[in-house]
C-alpha cells in the first residue's frame, strides 16, 4: 500500500481544501468506530487521509475521542505520517493567543490510559517513547512555519488533561511552576497510539488562550477561545500544505520500525484474536 499522511484536525479544524479525486470512507474497527469518516485525496501527488477528532460539528468531548480506533482507521489505508492541528492554552507569556508551539514532550494528567494503547489481552509490547515526538516531521513543520510567516516555537511539554473543564487557577500556576509550555486535552493518546501503529507523529499546537493564570480578568472561557480559532484554522492550513510536499515518500525513520523492539510476548503465543484484532497494526509480523 502507497505510504499516506494523516490530518487530525480539533478545535476549528474542520477539513482541509484542495484534496484532488476525492473520496469519504467509513471505517470499522476492532475497536469501534472512529469519530468520523475518513476523507482522502491527492494533493501535491500525495496520498493524504483527513479526520476529524472531534466529528463534524464538534460533537465529542475530549474524553470521548476514540483514539484507538482512529489510527487504527489511519493505518489502515496505509498512513506513516500524520500531523496533529490541536487548540492548545499557552502557559507561558512568550507564547500568545494565534502563534503556533511544536512539542516535543508530554506530561500525562489523564486518568483513561488504559483506552491509550492497542496492546494488552495476550499480547504485550512496551514502546520506546522517551521522545515522544518525531523529530524528522516536526522539523518539517518548523521550517513549513517560518516561511509561512507564522509566529512558530520549536520545542516544549503539552500537558495533557481530560477535560472537559478548564484549568482552575491552582492547576496553571502548578505546571508553569514545573516549566511547562502547553495544555491541551487530546494529543498525548494520540502520541502514544501513532507510535504502537509506527506512525511518525507530529503536532501544530495553536494557541488559543493563555489558560487561566495570568490573573481575574483572563480566565479562559469558551467564548474567548473560538475568538481565535478561524485566525488559527487559517494558519494552519497554510502550514499544512506547505509541510505535505516536504515530507519523505518512504517510510524509513525511526518512528517506523517502533514494534521491532517492543513486542515482549513470543509470537508462537500470540492468539489468534489478538493477531486478527492488531492486524492493521502489526503489519505483517
Amino acid at each position: 500500500m502507497t505510504p499516506a499522511i494523516g490530518i487530525i484536525g480539533g478545535s476549528g479544524v474542520s477539513g482541509f481544501d484542495g484534496l484532488e479525486k476525492m473520496e469519504r470512507r467509513k471505517i470499522s474497527t476492532p475497536f469501534g468506530d472512529p469519530s468520523d469518516e475518513l476523507i482522502g485525496g491527492k494533493f501535491e501527488g500525495r496520498q493524504v487521509w483527513f479526520l476529524s477528532r472531534h466529528g463534524q460539528g464538534h460533537t465529542i468531548l475530549p474524553t470521548e475521542v476514540n483514539h484507538r480506533a482512529n489510527f487504527w482507521a489511519l493505518r489502515s489505508v496505509g498512513v506513516r505520517w500524520v500531523i496533529c492541528a490541536t487548540a492548545v492554552g499557552s502557559l507561558k507569556e512568550e507564547y500568545p493567543p494565534r502563534s503556533i508551539v511544536l512539542p516535543d514532550q508530554y506530561f500525562d494528567r489523564t486518568s483513561q490510559r488504559a483506552n491509550h494503547t492497542f496492546f494488552g489481552q495476550g499480547l504485550v509490547a512496551h514502546v520506546d517513547f522517551g521522545d515522544p515526538i518525531s523529530a524528522g516531521l516536526r522539523a518539517i513543520l518548523l521550517e513549513a512555519g517560518q516561511a509561512e510567516g507564522a509566529e512558530i516555537h520549536d520545542g516544549g511539554t503539552y500537558v495533557c488533561m481530560d477535560g472537559p473543564a478548564f484549568s482552575t487557577r491552582a492547576e496553571s500556576h502548578y505546571y508553569r511552576h514545573f516549566g511547562f509550555d502547553i495544555i491541551g486535552m487530546t494529543n498525548l493518546p494520540e502520541a502514544k497510539l501513532a507510535r504502537e501503529a509506527e506512525i511518525a507523529l507530529a503536532t501544530l499546537g495553536m494557541v488559543t488562550d493563555y489558560d487561566s493564570w495570568r490573573g481575574e480578568d483572563d480566565s479562559v472561557t469558551a467564548s474567548s477561545v473560538v475568538e481565535h480559532l478561524a485566525a488559527n484554522a487559517e494558519m494552519s492550513e497554510r502550514v499544512l500544505k506547505r509541510a505535505i510536499p516536504l515530507i519523505p515518500a518512504v517510510p524509513n525513520w525511526p518512528e517506523h520500525t517502533s514494534l521491532d523492539s517492543a513486542i515482549f510476548t513470543p509470537g508462537e503465543s500470540w492468539s489468534e484474536a489478538a493477531r486478527e484484532r492488531l492486524g492493521a497494526i502489526l503489519n505483517g509480523r
